[in-house]
């Protein structure tokens, strides 16, 4: 899954994780759900990114097919478009993402999405890339930066820069990519067949059964050190990977580390326009019903039924209710109340510019000698985590994306930039603040049918592990609500080996 010895190794750099939406789906009903004593059941979902998306989408898969309306269901959304943390930007008509943004091959989940509702893959760019890791007063590492329509010149820059990188961090490059690939083996276990696959209550038990536990109760550093990295690959190039994908140093937990590693690997992909489309094509495909500009403030038990109430002064009804939102940062109030441990989001900054950058901050001469992508090292006095280049409009004009830690003012902007034609910025609760050993929310928030799917964001927050946790919950309501016993029904097929699960669609 990791090739450290190539220059695709850096392609991750170019994404940001975690995000929004742009969905263009309106709202439909905005009437009450039916009442709980008729007809079918319903089940409301709070929350219309790939977490709620997904929970509806195998809601519908994998419910019985002797009923074909055996529930309603209904997503909730804050905001005017679905997708929650994944979504786009616009910077002078071009679009780009501005949320989660990056996809692995190994993701099965969104493979299969793309599959089912027709969307096209988008490859990261070929164009030639280039990685500085800044200091704050000089660059401690470059990569070779030439670009040539010569596929040949291309691969000998790249052979060339993989030497580099060998020359700099030696055999714990390989080392490095064993750790990764032995926690994504232990990973694909969440594929496998449902002969063999339980339904999780728990994260907990959900990660001991793969194998996955341990690496949350240590830093990633410790994890690092333990299998013989060196100091400097882990001060360099590993603070720069978990700075970028998660905001934080090498002090994060192990398992999001290592999925934030994982992210190094070649074959990465994107959707055409949009990640979110994957949310909204699930939404629409799922029949569910789309109540947006609709903030759910109170969720209460009133003995057979939840009642859920917006701020908008509607009030549902529904025999289930799903979180599929992060609770760090909401205010929605539950009765009975709910315990869960006490979690603080960790912002990311995004701010999109499209300008020119001043080569004299950084001590060059030409913009051309500026790397595509500057990263930083784990230091408290650096302004910015990371400046990479979208779109190269031509040699005097780019749109470039900065990832910090805090809101970047106008004036520090004028000291990396020569030009700035246009600047965005956007403000993400991107993800948990990591902090082992982690503990975790329940999946059944009451007991009773009350889930929550970002539970599982504790231990690792990308787009497929939403996914991953909204199959479990999905198959929990349908065995504990409905007490529907999961088949592998004629859809689904395996691989060669007959154990990972995917889904004809």
């Amino acid at each position: 899954m990791v090739s450290p010895l190539s220059l695709s190794f850096f392609t991750f750099f170019l994404f940001l994780f975690l995000s929004h939406p742009q969905a263009q789906a309106q709202s439909q009903s905005q009437s009450d759900p039916q009442s709980p004593t008729n007809d079918p059941p319903t089940i409301c979902i709070i929350g219309s990114g790939i977490g709620g998306s997904s929970v509806a989408h195998f809601l519908r898969l994998y419910s019985s097919s002797s009923n074909s309306n055996p529930f309603s269901i209904h997503i909730f959304e804050r905001n005017g478009v679905v997708g929650g943390r994944m979504a786009t930007v616009n910077v002078s008509g071009h679009t780009f993402e501005a949320g989660a943004s990056i996809l692995h091959p190994k993701n099965y989940h969104a493979v299969n999405y793309t599959e089912l509702l027709g969307l096209k893959n988008k490859d990261p760019s070929s164009d030639s890339f280039s990685l500085g890791i800044w200091d704050g007063q000089k660059f401690v590492f470059k990569t070779l930066s030439f670009s040539s329509n010569i596929p040949f010149v291309d691969k000998i820059v790249s052979l060339a820069n993989s030497l580099l990188m060998f020359l700099r961090y030696g055999f714990s490059l390989l080392k490095m990519q064993t750790f990764v690939e032995s926690t994504v083996n232990n990973f694909l276990k969440y594929y496998e067949r449902f002969e063999s696959r339980p339904v999780f209550e728990t994260v907990d038990e959900m990660l001991k059964w793969a194998g996955l536990y341990n690496l949350t109760t240590r830093t990633l550093q410790e994890e690092l050190i333990d299998v013989g990295l060196s100091p400097l690959l882990i001060k360099e190039l590993v603070t720069v990977i978990t700075r970028i994908n998660y905001g934080q140093s090498a002090s994060i937990s192990g398992l999001a580390g290592a999925v934030s590693l994982a992210g190094s690997g070649g074959g990465l992909w994107a959707i055409e326009g949009g990640n979110w489309q994957m949310a909204a094509g699930l939404i629409n495909s799922s029949d569910a019903a789309l109540h947006l500009h609709e903030e759910i403030d109170s969720v209460s038990y009133l003995g057979e039924y939840y009642e859920l109430n917006s701020t908008k002064g509607n009030s549902y009804k529904c025999e289930v209710a799903v979180v599929a939102t992060p609770l760090a940062e909401l205010n929605i109030q539950f009765t009975p109340p709910i315990s869960i441990p006490k979690r603080k989001l960790q912002h990311t900054h995004a701010t999109f510019v499209r300008g020119l950058l001043n080569p004299g901050y950084f001590g060059l001469d030409a913009v051309s000698e500026i790397p595509k992508l500057v990263a930083t090292l784990e230091d408290p006095d650096l302004p910015f985590t990371s400046i990479s280049v979208l779109k190269k409009h031509d040699e005097k004009d780019f749109t470039y994306k900065i990832f910090s830690r805090e809101p970047m003012a106008d004036i520090l902007l004028d000291s990396f930039f020569s030009v700035r034609q246009e600047t965005i910025r956007i403000d993400w609760g991107a993800y948990p603040h990591y902090n082992a050993p982690e503990e975790f929310a329940p999946f059944i928030l009451d007991d009773r049918n009350l889930y929550y799917v970002n539970a599982f964001e504790n231990a690792a927050s990308t787009m497929e592990t939403s996914a991953v946790a909204a199959e479990n919950i999905a198959r929990l309501i349908l065995s504990r609500f409905f007490s529907q016993v999961l088949l592998i029904s004629s859809n689904l097929g395996s691989n060669s080996d007959g154990e990972i699960l995917h889904v004809d669609l």
